[in-house]
Protein backbone atom coordinates (compact mmCIF):
# COMPACT_ATOMS: atom_id res chain seq x y z
CA UNK A 1 0.00 0.00 0.00
CA UNK A 2 1.27 3.47 -0.91
CA UNK A 3 0.92 6.32 1.55
CA UNK A 4 -1.34 9.15 0.30
CA UNK A 5 1.55 11.64 0.21
CA UNK A 6 3.68 9.25 -1.90
CA UNK A 7 1.66 8.20 -4.96
CA UNK A 8 2.68 5.20 -7.00
CA UNK A 9 5.55 5.70 -9.41
CA UNK A 10 4.77 6.32 -13.07
CA UNK A 11 6.67 4.53 -15.80
CA UNK A 12 7.34 6.63 -18.89
CA UNK A 13 8.14 5.34 -22.35
CA UNK A 14 5.05 3.32 -23.15
CA UNK A 15 5.55 0.97 -26.15
CA UNK A 16 5.26 2.77 -29.47
CA UNK A 17 5.36 6.21 -27.84
CA UNK A 18 7.92 8.91 -28.58
CA UNK A 19 10.26 9.29 -25.62
CA UNK A 20 12.31 12.14 -24.24
CA UNK A 21 15.40 9.90 -24.22
CA UNK A 22 14.89 9.16 -27.92
CA UNK A 23 14.54 12.84 -28.79
CA UNK A 24 17.64 14.02 -26.92
CA UNK A 25 19.77 10.92 -27.44
CA UNK A 26 20.48 10.17 -23.79
CA UNK A 27 18.46 8.23 -21.23
CA UNK A 28 20.66 9.73 -18.49
CA UNK A 29 19.80 13.26 -19.65
CA UNK A 30 16.10 12.38 -19.83
CA UNK A 31 16.12 10.95 -16.29
CA UNK A 32 17.95 14.04 -15.04
CA UNK A 33 15.40 16.35 -16.67
CA UNK A 34 12.58 14.49 -14.89
CA UNK A 35 14.33 15.52 -11.64
CA UNK A 36 15.62 19.02 -12.54
CA UNK A 37 12.50 20.54 -14.14
CA UNK A 38 10.03 19.71 -11.33
CA UNK A 39 12.51 21.10 -8.80
CA UNK A 40 12.92 24.33 -10.80
CA UNK A 41 9.23 24.74 -11.69
CA UNK A 42 7.41 23.71 -8.52
CA UNK A 43 10.06 22.92 -5.93
CA UNK A 44 9.12 19.27 -5.63
CA UNK A 45 11.62 16.44 -5.38
CA UNK A 46 11.34 13.56 -7.80
CA UNK A 47 13.24 10.30 -8.10
CA UNK A 48 13.83 9.07 -11.66
CA UNK A 49 15.08 5.52 -12.17
CA UNK A 50 16.32 4.12 -15.48
CA UNK A 51 14.94 0.60 -15.94
CA UNK A 52 16.57 -2.34 -17.75
CA UNK A 53 14.44 -1.63 -20.85
CA UNK A 54 15.66 2.02 -20.83
CA UNK A 55 12.25 3.32 -19.75
CA UNK A 56 12.24 5.71 -16.81
CA UNK A 57 10.21 5.37 -13.63
CA UNK A 58 9.31 8.72 -12.07
CA UNK A 59 8.35 8.85 -8.39
CA UNK A 60 7.29 11.84 -6.29
CA UNK A 61 9.51 12.06 -3.19
CA UNK A 62 8.68 15.33 -1.44
CA UNK A 63 7.20 18.78 -1.89
CA UNK A 64 3.85 20.06 -3.05
CA UNK A 65 2.30 18.53 -6.13
CA UNK A 66 0.07 21.03 -7.90
CA UNK A 67 -2.71 18.62 -8.88
CA UNK A 68 -5.35 21.38 -8.95
CA UNK A 69 -5.13 24.16 -11.53
CA UNK A 70 -4.08 27.50 -10.07
CA UNK A 71 -3.23 30.96 -11.40
CA UNK A 72 0.51 31.54 -11.63
CA UNK A 73 2.26 34.84 -10.91
CA UNK A 74 1.08 36.32 -14.24
CA UNK A 75 -2.45 34.89 -13.84
CA UNK A 76 -2.09 31.97 -16.29
CA UNK A 77 -3.90 28.75 -15.32
CA UNK A 78 -1.14 26.29 -14.42
CA UNK A 79 -0.87 22.80 -12.94
CA UNK A 80 1.63 20.06 -12.14
CA UNK A 81 5.18 21.25 -12.93
CA UNK A 82 4.52 24.53 -14.73
CA UNK A 83 2.14 23.00 -17.30
CA UNK A 84 -0.08 25.67 -18.90
CA UNK A 85 -1.10 24.11 -22.24
CA UNK A 86 -4.79 23.19 -22.10
CA UNK A 87 -5.08 23.95 -18.38
CA UNK A 88 -8.27 25.66 -17.20
CA UNK A 89 -9.25 26.69 -13.70
CA UNK A 90 -11.15 23.95 -11.89
CA UNK A 91 -9.19 21.14 -13.55
CA UNK A 92 -7.69 18.40 -11.37
CA UNK A 93 -4.89 16.03 -12.37
CA UNK A 94 -3.60 12.72 -11.05
CA UNK A 95 0.10 12.37 -10.24
CA UNK A 96 0.38 9.93 -13.15
CA UNK A 97 -1.19 12.41 -15.57
CA UNK A 98 1.15 15.14 -14.32
CA UNK A 99 4.13 12.90 -15.13
CA UNK A 100 2.73 12.18 -18.60
CA UNK A 101 2.21 15.90 -19.21
CA UNK A 102 5.73 16.64 -17.98
CA UNK A 103 7.21 14.20 -20.49
CA UNK A 104 5.03 15.63 -23.29
CA UNK A 105 6.16 19.17 -22.44
CA UNK A 106 9.82 18.17 -22.14
CA UNK A 107 9.60 16.53 -25.59
CA UNK A 108 7.84 19.61 -26.98
CA UNK A 109 10.74 21.74 -25.71
CA UNK A 110 13.53 19.32 -26.63
CA UNK A 111 12.59 18.67 -30.27
CA UNK A 112 12.89 22.28 -31.50
CA UNK A 113 16.16 22.94 -29.67
CA UNK A 114 17.73 19.76 -31.05
CA UNK A 115 16.62 20.90 -34.52
CA UNK A 116 18.14 24.37 -34.10
CA UNK A 117 21.35 23.00 -32.51
CA UNK A 118 21.68 19.47 -34.00
CA UNK A 119 24.98 18.76 -32.21
CA UNK A 120 23.11 18.91 -28.87
CA UNK A 121 21.70 15.41 -29.37
CA UNK A 122 23.69 13.07 -27.16
CA UNK A 123 25.57 15.87 -25.32
CA UNK A 124 24.15 14.98 -21.92
CA UNK A 125 25.02 18.01 -19.79
CA UNK A 126 24.45 20.65 -22.45
CA UNK A 127 21.08 19.19 -23.49
CA UNK A 128 19.91 19.04 -19.85
CA UNK A 129 20.75 22.73 -19.38
CA UNK A 130 19.27 23.72 -22.75
CA UNK A 131 15.95 21.92 -22.23
CA UNK A 132 15.64 23.40 -18.72
CA UNK A 133 16.31 26.89 -20.10
CA UNK A 134 13.88 26.46 -23.01
CA UNK A 135 11.21 25.17 -20.60
CA UNK A 136 11.50 28.59 -18.95
CA UNK A 137 12.14 30.99 -21.88
CA UNK A 138 10.47 29.05 -24.69
CA UNK A 139 11.93 27.22 -27.65
CA UNK A 140 11.81 30.22 -29.99
CA UNK A 141 13.68 32.30 -27.42
CA UNK A 142 16.31 29.59 -27.10
CA UNK A 143 16.71 29.06 -30.85
CA UNK A 144 17.13 32.84 -31.44
CA UNK A 145 19.58 33.16 -28.56
CA UNK A 146 23.29 33.78 -28.61
CA UNK A 147 23.65 30.39 -26.92
CA UNK A 148 22.31 28.60 -30.01
CA UNK A 149 24.50 30.73 -32.30
CA UNK A 150 27.76 30.04 -30.48
CA UNK A 151 26.94 26.37 -29.97
CA UNK A 152 26.30 26.01 -33.70
CA UNK A 153 29.79 27.48 -34.16
CA UNK A 154 31.18 24.75 -31.87
CA UNK A 155 31.84 27.06 -28.91
CA UNK A 156 30.28 24.99 -26.13
CA UNK A 157 31.78 26.70 -23.08
CA UNK A 158 30.96 30.18 -24.44
CA UNK A 159 27.35 29.07 -24.90
CA UNK A 160 27.18 27.72 -21.36
CA UNK A 161 28.53 31.03 -20.03
CA UNK A 162 25.70 32.88 -21.80
CA UNK A 163 23.06 31.14 -19.69
CA UNK A 164 23.74 33.77 -17.03
CA UNK A 165 22.34 36.48 -19.34
CA UNK A 166 18.81 35.05 -19.05
CA UNK A 167 18.15 36.30 -15.53
CA UNK A 168 15.53 38.97 -16.20
CA UNK A 169 11.75 39.20 -16.29
CA UNK A 170 10.08 42.42 -17.38
CA UNK A 171 13.51 44.01 -17.86
CA UNK A 172 14.52 43.48 -14.22
CA UNK A 173 16.97 41.01 -12.75
CA UNK A 174 15.12 38.36 -10.74
CA UNK A 175 17.10 36.61 -8.00
CA UNK A 176 15.33 33.28 -8.55
CA UNK A 177 16.08 33.36 -12.28
CA UNK A 178 19.70 34.31 -11.65
CA UNK A 179 20.10 31.32 -9.32
CA UNK A 180 18.37 28.99 -11.79
CA UNK A 181 20.70 30.16 -14.58
CA UNK A 182 23.72 29.57 -12.34
CA UNK A 183 22.52 26.00 -11.69
CA UNK A 184 21.91 25.41 -15.41
CA UNK A 185 25.33 26.80 -16.30
CA UNK A 186 26.98 24.56 -13.69
CA UNK A 187 25.37 21.51 -15.32
CA UNK A 188 26.22 22.79 -18.80
CA UNK A 189 29.97 23.16 -18.24
CA UNK A 190 30.43 19.73 -16.65
CA UNK A 191 32.87 17.73 -18.73
CA UNK A 192 33.90 20.64 -20.96
CA UNK A 193 37.54 21.65 -21.31
CA UNK A 194 38.41 24.84 -19.43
Amino acid sequence: MVAPDRPAATRTSKPGKKTLAGVIGSVVAAATLFVVVPKEESGRQVKATVNADQSITVEHVAGKQYLDAYLDIVKVPTACDGITKGVKMGMRFTPERCNELLEEELIAHAEPIVRCVPALKGRTNQVIAAVSLSYNIGTAGFCRSSIARVWNAGQWRAGCDRFLLFNKAGGRTVAGLAKRRERERAICVQGLAA
